[in-house]
């Protein structure tokens, strides 16, 4: 199978699985065929998956992700001892974890072709990463609480891991609890690497964007609690997707 053969397969999967969607027309062009195999794995509940899918979406997200650009941590230069500022996608890094800003169902956001990151970990992780976080949540019995984290294969993706964290939701004005609560997602974070023997973690924005965490004070908090927590054998990325959280990330760190 080449690539083309491979999205076919796997729309015609996916719609098979959905009675909302069996039968769906698939569209010529390959930009809008991506675009409806990525809602249709966005929507995807936990559940069961051959292993003939699995084989076929894996090598199809391997090549995509490949055909996107793979970053290495040794293609970085570092900003100071240890700690590297990266404006990029995250889902084209290679490091030991990565870190995705979570809800606290802990499944991946489910809205098609949402542009958060918790939507594009899971796209080109594969649907194993929901399946994962599924049997992780099932087991705990409640949903996760904000300043936590869990850790799981990255599968399809170029890292090793992922850690899950859920940051606080900023509703009006910040308080002392939602920058406590902030910290506490980037302390677990390295904590959980380190006790996985990770060297190298990236972390995004958390809590920012749709969580309303104001920018600046999420990237004073983030590069504090990792110069506080930071040892000498762990390599910590601050990962920015916007050009504005690159020039704030920029200026506290030089």
């Amino acid at each position: 199978m080449n690539q083309d053969e491979r999205r076919i397969y796997l729309i015609r999967a996916l719609a098979d699985e959905n009675p909302q969607y069996r039968g769906v027309k698939i569209p010529p062009e390959p930009t809008e065929q991506k675009r409806l195999l990525r809602a249709l794995m966005n929507v995807r509940m936990p559940a069961p998956v051959s292993n003939g899918f699995l084989e076929i979406q894996d090598e199809y997200l391997r090549q995509a992700i490949a055909e996107k650009g793979i970053t290495k941590l040794s293609d970085l230069t570092p900003v100071q001892g240890g700690i590297y500022l990266w404006q990029g996608d995250i889902t084209t890094l290679e490091c030991d974890a990565i870190v995705n800003a979570a809800n606290s169902q802990m499944l991946g956001c489910f809205v098609p072709l949402h542009n958060c990151i918790d939507n594009c970990i899971h796209t080109y992780a594969g649907v194993q990463l929901r399946n994962t976080c599924h049997a992780l949540m099932t087991a705990q019995g409640h949903e996760e609480p904000a300043g936590q984290a869990k850790i799981t294969p990255a599968y399809n993706l170029p890292c090793k891991y992922v850690l899950h964290t859920v940051g606080p939701v900023v509703s009006g004005r910040l308080t002392a609890q939602d920058c406590d609560l902030l910290k506490s997602c980037y302390l677990s974070c390295l904590k959980l690497a380190q006790e996985n023997g990770c060297k190298s973690i990236a972390f995004c924005c958390i809590s920012t964007g749709v969580f309303g965490f104001p920018q600046k004070e999420a990237a004073e908090i983030a590069v504090n609690t990792v110069r506080e927590f930071r040892s000498s054998d762990i390599d910590v990325i601050f990962n920015v997707f916007k050009d504005e959280d690159l020039l704030i990330y920029r200026e506290i760190l030089q």
